[in-house]
């Protein structure tokens, strides 16, 4: 089995390492990026780089990349999401089946919209293969499905330092571009059974996580639900995601997105920089590196089972790997998107090609095993009562 990866950044680092190391029946790995040092991190990193192919390879070079995933049982975009439409197309033209990781709902509609296009080929175009969305949103399924009847569902998560230094106390994960989109675009919401918008960075509340967390901070952003939100419209009463952070977090980035340091507004006539160009390299200055994290990931949700009010509760805590030097994030990104990956080049999926999300294609208990399966310890708890997602402990009625 061939998979090729696009993109040789710490995410794309991270699902190469797991195909090389814990796919036994890939017996080929390729991965494509313009960044000579990046590729060759990769193969001084392996620790047998028998099966690992690169390719020095701008990915807007169609040309030169179709030839490379012709013959891949699967192709991984782990690229800015503004390049994933285009990259789906590409590998449904070539026959060959295509996830990553995610990003703005606009971009998620491009890739659908191939839909029709991937069932005459037989091919899956699955995006939203990452932690959120991606992980929750399986989650949230699944749970949903253990009940007789669904009422709500609550999803949390987020990444966090392990060791918070101020005055932001948070560091940059992934993607500069990916946060500020999430934190200035509007999630849709589902309350009284009616889809709603709610402002990036509004509703905040306090949530409870053991030691040595304490008392977090969670507030809306756009992009975990993703068609989340579509899906469960008309069968529960109420739905969001919310994003964990330490204290403070939200009302700091209310105040740079306030002086409109987000907009994408260029600085002066002599350049072509906007405010939000500046913004993110100044994000990525101060904020990026290296550092020890921890991903923290509650779902909740909220029904009946067999007439009785029932709450199911999964909950994860993820921490740096000291022994392989991966971050949580990388790792909780990284494997889910692997399991998705391997499924579809497997043959997984019951029908016979495709564009929609890994919830609605991928078998979810077999996916979330494999999960578990390289490592993700999710825990899952089943309480006769209403549960707050924020404290685990029984709701208030008046709030029921």
């Amino acid at each position: 089995m061939t998979i090729t990866v696009l993109g040789a950044g710490s995410i794309g680092a991270s699902v190469v390492r797991e195909l090389c190391t814990r796919s036994d029946d890939v017996t080929r790995v390729q991965v494509c990026d313009t960044r000579s040092q990046a590729l060759q991190a990769l193969h001084e990193q392996a620790d047998d780089d028998r099966s690992l192919r690169s390719f020095q390879v701008d990915i807007r070079d169609t040309g030169v990349l179709s030839q490379i995933v012709q013959g891949s049982d699967c192709v991984i975009s782990c690229v800015p999401a503004r390049h994933n439409p285009e990259l789906a197309e590409l590998c449904l033209e070539v026959g060959v089946h295509f996830c990553d990781l995610g990003g703005d709902d606009s971009l998620i509609s491009e890739e659908l919209a191939l839909h029709e296009r991937a069932r005459e080929k037989g091919v899956w175009v699955v995006p939203n293969c990452g932690l959120a969305p991606g992980l929750v949103n399986v989650l949230c399924l699944h749970g949903i499905e253990q009940l007789d009847h669904a009422e709500a569902a609550h999803l949390r998560v987020g990444d966090v330092p392990l060791h918070p230094k101020p005055p932001f106390n948070f560091r940059i994960s992934w993607s500069a571009e990916r946060i500020l989109a999430d934190y200035t675009n509007p999630a849709r919401l589902i309350e009284q059974g009616q889809v709603v918008e709610a402002d990036a960075l509004s509703r905040r509340e306090d949530i409870e996580f053991g030691e040595p967390f304490g008392t977090m901070e969670a507030f809306c952003t756009q992009g975990g639900l993703s068609t989340l939100t579509d899906t469960l419209t008309g069968r529960v009463d109420a739905l969001d995601h919310k994003t964990i952070r330490w204290p403070g977090h939200a009302h700091q980035m209310r105040f740079v997105i306030g002086l409109g340091l987000a907009e994408n507004r260029k600085i002066g006539v002599r350049t072509h920089l906007t405010y939000r160009d500046l913004l993110v390299r100044r994000l990525r200055k101060r904020l990026g590196g290296d550092y020890e994290d921890a991903v923290l990931l509650r779902v909740l949700l909220r029904g009946e089972t067999n007439g009785r009010p029932t709450s199911l509760v999964y909950e994860m805590v993820e921490r740096y790997d000291t022994a392989t030097q991966q971050t949580a994030m990388m790792r909780c990104t990284a494997i889910p998107t692997v399991v998705a990956a391997l499924f579809l080049a497997r043959g997984a999926p019951t029908a016979n090609g495709g564009a929609d999300v890994p919830e609605n294609v991928l078998p979810r208990e077999q996916f979330l095993q494999a999960v578990a399966d390289r490592g993700l310890n999710i825990e899952d708890e089943r309480h006769e009562n209403l549960r707050d997602v924020t404290t685990k402990r029984p709701l208030d009625p008046q709030r029921a």
